[in-house]
Parts: C-alpha cells; sequence; structure tokens
C-alpha cells in the first residue's frame, strides 16, 4: 500500500480516527506535509500526508465484489468496500481468489437453499455474486476436469463462522458429489453428523465465542473417477489439551464435561456426579451454563450423533465412564506426608474421588494412589521408588487427566473416519481445513504460541499463494515482473522452529533438565535472540517475551510453557491403565514393544508438544502443498454478536490477523492497479483528448497518454493497463484538477449571463417599484396627518373618562378600606381587654401558688439546714470533749461524768432553747453544791486544824520543859500525816473546783456564742425572704411587659391558648 501523491485542495480522502479506524473527509488545505481535512461530521482535522489515502468518488454505491477492482487498494478503500456490502447483507466478498465471509449473526436461508446450489454449479469464479459455494464449485471443477487434489482454508478467529462456513462447504461438496453411501447413510451425512460428536469433545466456551473448536480439523473428501464421493478421513490438529485442568473465567471446559453432568438421573447417579461446580476442572470459572443452550438437550443429541457415526451402546458407555473417571480425578488433593518431599491423600472426600475414579477405569485403587504419588527409577542395580511431593503429585494426576483426554479424542477421530471409511483407490480430493486463527490476548500462553505458529505456517502458504496468482496473472498479460520484490515471514518461522537455535529447540531442552524453569528458559531466549528484530524483551517483565509477528505484536507469559510442553506418558500410567480392567480404556493405552519399553527403561525418550505441532504441521503443510488452495478468510463484525453492527477497528485488526491486508501488500508491491483498456479511458481520457480524437486503437490509445502523463513503471498488457503504486492517485489528481479547471470556466459564463440578466430585470423592476412607492407613501403621509388629528381629540376624551373612571373606582375602595380597617382595630382591642382580663385572673392565680410553692420549699429547706448545722456542731464539739479528756488523763470516775454531761450537752443542743434553759439550771444547782461542798470541806479542814495546833503547841511546851525527849512516841507522826492527807485532799478539790469554774465558763461562752450564730442566720434569712420578694416583683414585672409585647405580636387573632402556654412557661422559667 503505496503512500499517496499529489494530494491537492479539493481532493476526497481517508484519515484516520482513533473510534472508526478511518473516516472520509476533503482536503481543505496542504502545507508541505501536512494535510488539512474537512471530515463528514463538520470537524477539522490535520494529518501527515503520508497518513492520507485517496477516496474513490467514482465507486459504485453498493461496493465491487472484488476488491481487485477498487481503484486505491488500501486499507480504508477494503473496509469502506466491505461496510457498504454488509450493510447490503452481501456478506462475501472476493479478494483476487480469496474469499471475506463476514457472519452475519442471523439467519439467511435462502443464500444456502438448494435454488442458490443450482445456480452455483459450473459458473466461472466472478460471474455470479461472490459465496462459498462458488469457491467449493471452482475446487471440485478443478479437481474433476484436471484431476488434481484441491484444498480449502477456512481460518478466523472465534466467533467468525468457521464452522458453519465448513458446513455449508460439505453440505455443497456433498450436493456435486452425489450419493456413494453404505447401509443407507452417505459419507457426506456421516461426516456432517460427526460434527456434533467433535464439537462436544473438541469445542469449549472462550472469551470470544460460546462454541469455540480447540482443535484444527481437515477433512478430506475423497473422490472416485466419476466425480463422486468415495470417502472421507477427517484428520486433527494440535488439539487444546491444558484446557482439560485447567480453566479461566469466564470461559469454559470442553462440552461434554458439562453434557455428562446434565445427564439423565440415572446417568448421574451411576457415574456419582453432580453440579459442575462440585468439580475442580470445571469450577475454577464460574460460567457453568450457556445463554439459550441446554446442555441436557445436546447431551441426548450427542448420543444420537454417536449412534449415526457407528459408536455402539457400550462403546458410548465406556467413553463417558471415561469422561466421569477424569472429572473425579480431577477432585484427589494430596498433602505432605510423614517422609521429607512425600505426599498423601489430603482427606476422605480425595479418597471417595480416587476409589470411584478407579472404579470408573476399572483399575486397582492402590496401583492408582500409587501411580499418582510415586515415580519409579531404573538403575543398573536396582528399582528405585521416589515419592513426589504435594505439587509433584497434581501435575501427575493434571498428567494423566490430560493423556486420557488425549487419548480418548484421537480414538473418537480414529473411530468417525473407520466408520465413514477410505477409498484407497481415490486419486483426488477435497481437503477443507477448519483451523482457529490467530490470537492475542492479555494473557497470551504456551496455547497461542502454537496457534499463532500455526498461522504463520499457513501465511508463508497463503504469501506465496498469492504471489504466485500475481505473476500468472503479470504472465497472462505478458509484462514484465522480475523485478518484483517479494518478502515472505521465513524469518519469524525460523526464530520459532529453526534447529538447533530455534524457540521450539531452546523449549524441549529446557524440558529435558529437571532444574530447568521457566526463569532459565526466558533467561536463554534473551541471551540467544537478543539481537533478533522479531524477538524482543518487555521493559518491565522478567520472563515475557514479545514476537513480531505478521498480524502485529505478541507478548507470551513463559511462566507454563515447560508444564504445557511435555508430551511424554508417564509408566507408572502406561502400565496402571494397559491393566484396566475396562477393554475400551485398555485399548486407549495398548502395550509398548518390548524394545521401546527396554530402552525407555535405559533412558526415557523424551517427546513434546512442539515438536508434535511442528510435525503436524510439516505433514499438512505437505498436504495442502500438493493440492491447489483455496482461501476463506471468516471475519467477525463484532464482539456483541449482533447483526448489522460492523466495528471497523475489530474488522481491521481480523484482516490483518487474516492476511488479507498482507496480500494487499503483496499486490501493492507489483502492480495493485489493474485497468482495462476501455475503463482506463473512459475515466482518464479527459486527461489527453486530442489523443482520442485520432481515433487509435484503444491499447494505442493508452500508451500514448501513459507516455504524455510519464508514468514511470506503468505497462501495458494484452487486456489491460498495469499501474503501480500511487499512480492512480495521481491521475485521479491530474483529473481533479483538469475536470476542475473545466468546471471553473463553465461556471464562470454561466455567472456573468445570470448576472447580466438578472441586472437588467432588477433595473427596469426598481423603477416600476420607485414610481408606485413614491404614491403610496404620499397617501399614507396624508392619511397619517389625518388619523393625528383624530388620535388627539380621542386621547382626550379618554384620558378624563378614564381619570374620572380611576378616581371614583379608588375613592370607594378607601371608604371599604377605612371601613374595614376601623372594624378591625375595634374587634382587635376588644379581643385585647378580654385576653387581658383572664390573664391577670390566670396570672395572679399562678402567682399564688408560685409564692405558696416557693416558701414551703425555703421552709423545708431551712429546716433541714438547721438540723444538719446543729448535728453538725454537737459533732464538733463532742470531738473536742473526747480530745480534752485524752489530754488531761483525770481520774475515771471524772471522766464518766464528764461524758456524761457532754451527752447531756448534746441532747440539749438538740431540744434547742428548752434543753438549754435546762442545762442553765442544772449548772446553776451544780455550782451550788460544789460551792456547799467547798464550804463543807473548808470546815471539816478547820475544825481539824484547830485541836492539831492545840496539840502541837502543848507539844512544844513539854519538849521545852522535859529533858529528855521520847522519840519512839508515835502520836505526832500520826497527826502530821493525816494533816498531809487533808492537805492533799483539799488541794485536789480546789483543782476539781477551778476546773469545774472553767467548764461552766466555756459552757456560758459556747452558748453565748450559738445564740449569736442563731441571730445572724435569722437576719440572713430575712435578707434572703427580702431578696425573693423583690426577684418575684422584678419577674412579675417582666412577665407583664412580656405579655404586653405578646399582645401586641399576635393583635386580633384567637390565639388565647397559645398565650397562656406561653405564660406558664415564663412561670415554670421564674
Amino acid at each position: 500500500m503505496g503512500n499517496p501523491v499529489n494530494i491537492i485542495a479539493g481532493s476526497h480522502v481517508w484519515v484516520e480516527d482513533p473510534d472508526i479506524a478511518w473516516i472520509d473527509g476533503q482536503v481543505i488545505n496542504v502545507k508541505g506535509d501536512e494535510v488539512e481535512v474537512q471530515i463528514s461530521d463538520e470537524k477539522t482535522v490535520v494529518a501527515n500526508v503520508s497518513k492520507v489515502y485517496p477516496k474513490d468518488e467514482d465507486a459504485p454505491d453498493g461496493g465491487v465484489d472484488d476488491m481487485t477492482k477498487l481503484s486505491y487498494l488500501h486499507e480504508p478503500g477494503v473496509l469502506h468496500n466491505l461496510a457498504t456490502r454488509y450493510q447490503l447483507n452481501k456478506i462475501y466478498t472476493y479478494s483476487g481468489g480469496i474469499l471475506i465471509a463476514i457472519n452475519p449473526f442471523q439467519r439467511l436461508p435462502d443464500l444456502y437453499d438448494a435454488h442458490m446450489m443450482e445456480q452455483y454449479k459450473g459458473a466461472p469464479l466472478g460471474k455470479l455474486n461472490p459465496h462459498v459455494f462458488a469457491i467449493a464449485d471452482v475446487a471440485f471443477r478443478a479437481m474433476r476436469y484436471e484431476g488434481k487434489s484441491n484444498s480449502i482454508l477456512v481460518s478466523g478467529e472465534s466467533g467468525a463462522g468457521k464452522t458453519e462456513t465448513t458446513k455449508m462447504l460439505m453440505q455443497y461438496l456433498a450436493y456435486l458429489g452425489g450419493r456413494n453411501g453404505a447401509e443407507g447413510r452417505t459419507v457426506e451425512q456421516q461426516v456432517l453428523e460427526s460434527n456434533p460428536v467433535l464439537e462436544a469433545f473438541g469445542n469449549a466456551k472462550t472469551v470470544r465465542n460460546n462454541n469455540s473448536s480447540r482443535f484444527g480439523k481437515f477433512v478430506e473428501l475423497q473422490f472416485d473417477k466419476h466425480g463422486r464421493i468415495s470417502g472421507a478421513a477427517i484428520r486433527t490438529y494440535l488439539l487444546e489439551r491444558s484446557r482439560v485442568c485447567q480453566i479461566s473465567d469466564p470461559e469454559r471446559n470442553y462440552h461434554c464435561f458439562y453434557l455428562l453432568c446434565a445427564a439423565p438421573q440415572e446417568e448421574i447417579e451411576k457415574y456419582k456426579l453432580g453440579h459442575p461446580s462440585t468439580f475442580h476442572y470445571l469450577n475454577q470459572s464460574n460460567c457453568y451454563e450457556l445463554v439459550g443452550v441446554s446442555d441436557a438437550h445436546d447431551y441426548l443429541a450427542t448420543r444420537k450423533a454417536m449412534d449415526v457415526v457407528g459408536i455402539s451402546q457400550n462403546e458410548q458407555d465406556a467413553i463417558f465412564r471415561v469422561v466421569a473417571a477424569i472429572l473425579h480425578l480431577g477432585n484427589v488433593t494430596f498433602t505432605k506426608g510423614e517422609d521429607i518431599d512425600s505426599s498423601v491423600l489430603e482427606n476422605d472426600v480425595s479418597k471417595f474421588h480416587l476409589q470411584t475414579a478407579a472404579e470408573l477405569l476399572m483399575c486397582d485403587p492402590n496401583a492408582l494412589e500409587d501411580a499418582l504419588l510415586r515415580r519409579v527409577m531404573v538403575t543398573p542395580e536396582e528399582v528405585i521408588k521416589r515419592s513426589l511431593d504435594p505439587d509433584g503429585a497434581l501435575v501427575s494426576r493434571d498428567g494423566l487427566a490430560k493423556t486420557i483426554y488425549s487419548r480418548l479424542f484421537d480414538w473418537l477421530v480414529d473411530k468417525i473416519n473407520f466408520t465413514i471409511g477410505q477409498d484407497p483407490n481415490s486419486k483426488s480430493l477435497i481437503g477443507v481445513l477448519d483451523i482457529y486463527g490467530f490470537e492475542s490476548f492479555k494473557t497470551n500462553s504456551f496455547e497461542q504460541f502454537c496457534i499463532n505458529f500455526t498461522n504463520e505456517k499457513l501465511q508463508q502458504h497463503f504469501n506465496q499463494h498469492v504471489f504466485k496468482t500475481e505473476q500468472e496473472e503479470y504472465i497472462k498479460e505478458e509484462i514484465d515482473w522480475s523485478y518484483i520484490e517479494f518478502v515472505d515471514n521465513q524469518d519469524v518461522l525460523d526464530l520459532i522452529e529453526k534447529k538447533p537455535g530455534g524457540i521450539i529447540a531452546l523449549l524441549d531442552e529446557a524440558c529435558m533438565f529437571p532444574k530447568s524453569t521457566h526463569e532459565t528458559f526466558s533467561e536463554k531466549l534473551y541471551q540467544t535472540f537478543k539481537n533478533h528484530k522479531r524477538f524482543t524483551k518487555p521493559k518491565l517483565a522478567r520472563t515475557d517475551f514479545t514476537i513480531s509477528h505478521y498480524a502485529g505484536e505478541v507478548q507470551y507469559q513463559s511462566d507454563q510453557f515447560l508444564d504445557k510442553n511435555k508430551d511424554y506418558v508417564v509408566a507408572e500410567h502406561q502400565d496402571l491403565l494397559t491393566a484396566s480392567q475396562c477393554p475400551f480404556v485398555a485399548a486407549l493405552f495398548p502395550p509398548l514393544p518390548e524394545e521401546t519399553t527396554k530402552s525407555s527403561n535405559k533412558s526415557s525418550k523424551f517427546s513434546s508438544i512442539g515438536s508434535r505441532v511442528k510435525q503436524q504441521l510439516q505433514q499438512l503443510m505437505e498436504t495442502l502443498n500438493s493440492t491447489e488452495p483455496h482461501y476463506i478468510r471468516c471475519v467477525k463484525p463484532n464482539n456483541n454478536f449482533q447483526p448489522t453492527i460492523f466495528e471497523n477497528a475489530s474488522i481491521m485488526q481480523q484482516l490483518r490477523c487474516g492476511g488479507v491486508l498482507e496480500a494487499i501488500r503483496i499486490s501493492c508491491s507489483g502492480y495493485p492497479t489493474h485497468k482495462t483498456f476501455s475503463e482506463f479511458l473512459h475515466r482518464f481520457g479527459i486527461l489527453a483528448p486530442e489523443i482520442l480524437e485520432e481515433n487509435n486503437d484503444e491499447m494505442v490509445a493508452c500508451k500514448k497518454i501513459v507516455d504524455k502523463l510519464g508514468l514511470a513503471g506503468a505497462q501495458i498488457g494484452k487486456t489491460k493497463l498495469f499501474l503501480r503504486s500511487g499512480q492512480m492517485a495521481d491521475l485521479d489528481s491530474q483529473r481533479v484538477i483538469k475536470l476542475s479547471g473545466a468546471a471553473k470556466t463553465i461556471q464562470a459564463k454561466f455567472r456573468s449571463h445570470n448576472d447580466l440578466k438578472h441586472f437588467v430585470s432588477v433595473y427596469r423592476a426598481s423603477v416600476c417599484i420607485q414610481s408606485i412607492c413614491r404614491g403610496m407613501l404620499a397617501s399614507r403621509f396624508y392619511n397619517y396627518l389625518k388619523r393625528e388629528s383624530a388620535s388627539l381629540k380621542i386621547q382626550t376624551n379618554v384620558r378624563g373618562h378614564i381619570s374620572r373612571k380611576s378616581y371614583s373606582r379608588l375613592k370607594y375602595s378607601v371608604i371599604v378600606l377605612q371601613t374595614g380597617m376601623r372594624a378591625l382595630a375595634a374587634h382587635n382591642k376588644y379581643k385585647y381587654r378580654k385576653r387581658s382580663k383572664s390573664a391577670t385572673v390566670i396570672q395572679a392565680h399562678w402567682r399564688g401558688h408560685i409564692a405558696l410553692s416557693h416558701y414551703k420549699k425555703i421552709r423545708n429547706a431551712t429546716i433541714v439546714i438547721q438540723c444538719g448545722w446543729r448535728r453538725m456542731v454537737a459533732r464538733r464539739e463532742l470531738r473536742k470533749l473526747k480530745m480534752a479528756a485524752r489530754e488531761t488523763g483525770a481520774l475515771q470516775e471524772a471522766k464518766d461524768k464528764l461524758e456524761k454531761r457532754v451527752e447531756d450537752l448534746t441532747l440539749r443542743l438538740k431540744q434547742e432553747r428548752l434543753l438549754r434553759a435546762d442545762m442553765e439550771e442544772a449548772k446553776c444547782q451544780e455550782i451550788t453544791k460544789l460551792k456547799q461542798f467547798v464550804k463543807t470541806l473548808q470546815n471539816m479542814v478547820g475544825e481539824t486544824n484547830g485541836p492539831l495546833h492545840e496539840e502541837c503547841e502543848a507539844y512544844w511546851t513539854a519538849s521545852e520543859e522535859e529533858s529528855s525527849i521520847t522519840k519512839e512516841t508515835p502520836a505526832p507522826f500520826e497527826d502530821t500525816e493525816k494533816i498531809e492527807v487533808l492537805t492533799s485532799q483539799v488541794e485536789k478539790l480546789k483543782d476539781l473546783l477551778e476546773f469545774e469554774r472553767k467548764r461552766s465558763d466555756d459552757f456560758q461562752r459556747k452558748y453565748v456564742e450559738s445564740l449569736e450564730s442563731e441571730e445572724a442566720k435569722r437576719q440572713k434569712l430575712e435578707e434572703t425572704e427580702r431578696r425573693v420578694h423583690q426577684l418575684q416583683e422584678s419577674l412579675n414585672s417582666v412577665l407583664q411587659d412580656d405579655i404586653q409585647h405578646v399582645w401586641a405580636i399576635f393583635g386580633a387573632q384567637n390565639d388565647f391558648m397559645c398565650l397562656i402556654q406561653l405564660n406558664f412557661s415564663f412561670g415554670i422559667r421564674c
């Protein structure tokens, strides 16, 4: 697709758009390499001239059925042509020998009925509208009359309609091939009826399609010498084995698992099944059912299809026993054992599923457990059993499940081929290849690597075929094409499959070493291909790598490459299933030859999926190279599976992945534009009209025009003119300039004639109109003056009438308003007085109630305070008396008397004034007694001292008279002692009397103090009552002001209850 040339102002072009890929517009201005384009939605964009492509304005409204007929063979032209035809329900379009089929997502029954088959039977390619029947008819006629085998390659992404297209091809070939069946069932019927069986076991729901084929299928229809179908064979490629054990949300596993879970109840009980969510191989995704699809119905349909293709009832039971065993095998889990690097079954549930799987496979449960948990290593000296850790046991379990399912699928294909039967004497065949297209997701693993490798192989074959077709066209027209360079994708294929340094070879090498990991494998890739232009390492990834395919770059995640590449069957698994009591299971694992067994004991021969894919592709390429290929590219118009929706960006990606744009690139590398002589002269003869007037031959005229216009590289064929890339745009630019100049000349003459004619007519009309207008203006001015005079008089009378009427209305309104206002004021005044009187009565009662309540509260509070205060004073006195008693250390008798007096004093204080009087009287009596007692003691002392004094005087007199003193006389001594005793007693009594006097003085002083404190409290109480009275009066005055304010607010409204409530709230607040 060469860049357009000679883009000028006014040219119609295509420019890139981020939303719809390409959008048409018209060039407004060209500035160097920048082009300003006004697009169809009236917006203006600026694009580089290399990103702008010319638009063919002369293209048919319904598009062209063969895109090689397009004047401009580039991406926007191809996309616009497909979109135009798709909106008209023309889903098929040719691109040379390639058929592009767009999925309509709706039934078009008239497009595939018997009448349509009859129309295309024997019709040359291109005579009728593009159709899948036309491709099948060309292949059949080439096989029938040329004796050469043909193949039809159907490709496209998931959901593009490959399976349906394959069915239509088979139906048409069966229509052409006649009937040649056995046992009342034709070969083509058996081939078609085998589809439900293969779909049940080989198809699954993916992100893009609910019924995606996860394997490649090559159907060989064999024909006898009379052109009748004599046999058939189905070859399968690249079954996605990893899907059995690992799926991602929202995809599903293979359909057969869900069909079996939806089987009749007796089947479920027989195989001990349940809901799909109970099985590990199915519950990794939350999708268990498909919208609009009944798994129970499809199970019965699959059973019926098995009957049709010749699978017996016993074989069907055995098949579903194996499927159920795989489900149970997936629920077996492991945990660490007692020994290091060993494992055991995790729980009873795992034991149950292991037992069930062993019963379904008819093998020994212990042997099955041993095969999952251990490996046998044969050495020259001995046989060693090595235990597996839990991770290794899980890998062993999944490997067994994948191996069983792969063998089961291969058996189904072999059984179908055996039932259909093959013709060994057939010399020609027609093969139909249905294989998945190029895939690129967010996460791309080993499956996408193999799929894209396959598509690279097919793309190389496709490119060679397209280039070969172009060569045949050039040879047919006898033009020189030897200098045209053909670039293919061999470098990508070498990167993947070359030995010994390709990616597959390095992957196999990594799988052969036990200690290899995906990190070491990725590192090996980085070192080996660091300078390869098709291989790059992503910046932020440690183990990812990117390959630049023909359809674009794809980033692969190598995390599971090593596990998914391993394809060898573990010897323990082989021995276990070979010894199965079920003949069907044992047939899936036939015993290996002795030589193979011996060699495997010595050194296990490695086998890988990558090598197997490479080998299968080699065989497929050999088959395709031995046939004449025909290509059908299926395209999905949108990802919502809705009709009439055409998503440009998605279509462009699919065309790129399907190789259609690559074919266009190959065509553009040669002569992308092919025009017949008549078409070229009709379109571009205007550039050299003098040559057309010479009445030359069409070929000669075309040659002269090419020479005149200087189209270097263009060549003249026998019937067509071949133009190089960009020359068509150059011719169209010159044609646009030529037509634009002629159009401008014609427009100038025509406009000058129209302008002169218009000027004369306007001049004459203006003179007539002016005279009429002047008369009309004079008449209008007279009428204006007349109306003005009359209007002044009318206005005077009307204004006077309006003023009088307005004054009367205003006067009446004022009187009515005054009357109403006065009545309202009187009514409000009456209501105010009535409410004031009622409020006064209520306030009086309310204030009396409040005053009484307040007085009672104060009285009760006073009594409580007095009692509390007296109790506190008595306790203080008691504490003081107790402390004084401890300090004096008086006699016990005095102490008892003092305690008794303290208690009496406390009692007297509690009994208030009466008790105080009793206490004073008691004190007086006690003082009197003490005085009497003192006097008595004084008298006794005086009486005692008198005789003693007399005796002493007599004694001293006698002692003076007598010379000898009798010292032993005890009488004076005894009297002296008595005197001392009495003296001491007197002193004690004096002290006691003094103490009692002090106590009396203290009691008297305290009594006076208490009287003073009571007087002070009484004065404070009176002061408090006075203040309360003042506060009450102030609150009453405030309340009266608030009531008046409320009356002023409410006016004449009947809100008496509201006023009472407000008055009550004020009272409560006070």
